[in-house]
C-alpha cells in the first residue's frame, strides 16, 4: 500500500490539513461549498449548533447541526483552483489516515453541494432562478490532468460541442461531467435543469471585453446556440466542473447549484442579488436535512 510522503500531504503540527486547517474529526459528511467567505456565516447563522469555526486565508470554515443534520460549511474563495485544493484536502480529511499516511480501508463518502451566483445564457432563465447544474463544461481544463477523465466523463456531448463551436486547439479542451444523480432527484423540484459552463476567469473566458479582446468574439453565440439531445447550455460560473468531476473520480456525491444575478443575453446585471442568495441557502439547507 502507498504512503503519501509529507511533500504530497502536508498536515500541520496541530494535525491539520495544509491549507483548510481543519483536523479530520472536525468535517461532517455533508458539505455545502461557497465561494464568498463572508458567506459561511451567513448560512450558519440558520444552524441550531455550531461546533467548531476554523479559518485561514480564504477558507472558512464551520461544522455544526441544521434541524438534527451534521453539517460543514466552506469557503473556497474563486476559481477552479481553489476547488482542486478544497476537495482534495475535504477527502484526505474523509479518506486517509494522517498517522500511516495510508488510504482507509472503509471509505467516507461525502456529499458536496456548492452554493454559487451565476449568470443565464438563455432569454427565460431570469435573475433569481435556482439552476442546477445536472452537468457541468469545464473550460478549465482541471480534470484533465487526473487519470480516469475519460471514464467519467460524457465523450459524446463533448464531441459535438467542439464541433459545433470550432474549439480552438490553443484552449483547454473541454470536459462533461454530470452532477450526482441521487442530489438531482433530490432537488429537482426546487430547482431549474442546467448544464453550465465553468470557466477558468471572469472576462474572457465568459465572454466579456473590457479593454483586452476575446480571443473568439462569438464563443458565447456558440455557446447559447448549442443544443444536444434536447438540452442547451443555461448559465456561466466557475466552479462546478472541477467540484463534479473531482468528486465523480472519489466515489463523492456533488452538485452545483446557482442563483443567476445576471443575464447575460440581456446584458443586465443584479447588484443587490442577497435576498436571492439567502432564499436559496434555505432551500438546500432544508433539502440537505432530510437526504
Amino acid at each position: 500500500m502507498r504512503t503519501i510522503p509529507a511533500s504530497e500531504l502536508i498536515i500541520n503540527e496541530d494535525g491539520s490539513i495544509f491549507h483548510l486547517h481543519l483536523r479530520p474529526e472536525q468535517l461532517a459528511d455533508t458539505v455545502i461549498l461557497v465561494g464568498d467567505p463572508g458567506r459561511v456565516a451567513m448560512v450558519s447563522s440558520f444552524f441550531d449548533h455550531i461546533e467548531c469555526n476554523v479559518s485561514n486565508r480564504e477558507f472558512n470554515t464551520v461544522t455544526g447541526t441544521y434541524k438534527g443534520r451534521r453539517m460543514t460549511v466552506l469557503s473556497t474563495g474563486i476559481g477552479i483552483g481553489n476547488i482542486d485544493i478544497s476537495v482534495t484536502e475535504l477527502d484526505a480529511l474523509a479518506n486517509i489516515d494522517f498517522e500511516t499516511r495510508q488510504v482507509k480501508d472503509e471509505k467516507r463518502r461525502l456529499t458536496l453541494v456548492r452554493l454559487g451566483t451565476s449568470g443565464a445564457l438563455q432569454p427565460d432563465i431570469k435573475v433569481g432562478d435556482f439552476v442546477f447544474a445536472r452537468t457541468s463544461v469545464g473550460f478549465d481544463g482541471l480534470l484533465n490532468y487526473y487519470a480516469g477523465r475519460n471514464e467519467v466523463c460524457d465523450l459524446e456531448i463533448e464531441k459535438a460541442f467542439m464541433e459545433h463551436t470550432g474549439w480552438n486547439e490553443l484552449l483547454p479542451k473541454p470536459y462533461f461531467i454530470n452532477a450526482d444523480n441521487t442530489l438531482w432527484e433530490h432537488f429537482r423540484d426546487s430547482v431549474v435543469e442546467g448544464i453550465t459552463v465553468a470557466a477558468p476567469g471572469f472576462y474572457a473566458p465568459q465572454g466579456r471585453w473590457v479593454r483586452l479582446q476575446p480571443q473568439d468574439l462569438h464563443l458565447n453565440e456558440k455557446v447559447e446556440s448549442f443544443r444536444y439531445k434536447g438540452r442547451r447550455i443555461t448559465n456561466f460560473e466557475m466552479e462546478s466542473s472541477a467540484l463534479q468531476g473531482m468528486a465523480a473520480l472519489m466515489g463523492h456525491r456533488a452538485a452545483t447549484i446557482c442563483t443567476i444575478i445576471a443575464q447575460r443575453v440581456a446584458l443586465d446585471a443584479c447588484t443587490d442579488y442577497k435576498p436571492f442568495v439567502r432564499k436559496m441557502v434555505e432551500m438546500a439547507l432544508d433539502k440537505l436535512a432530510v437526504l
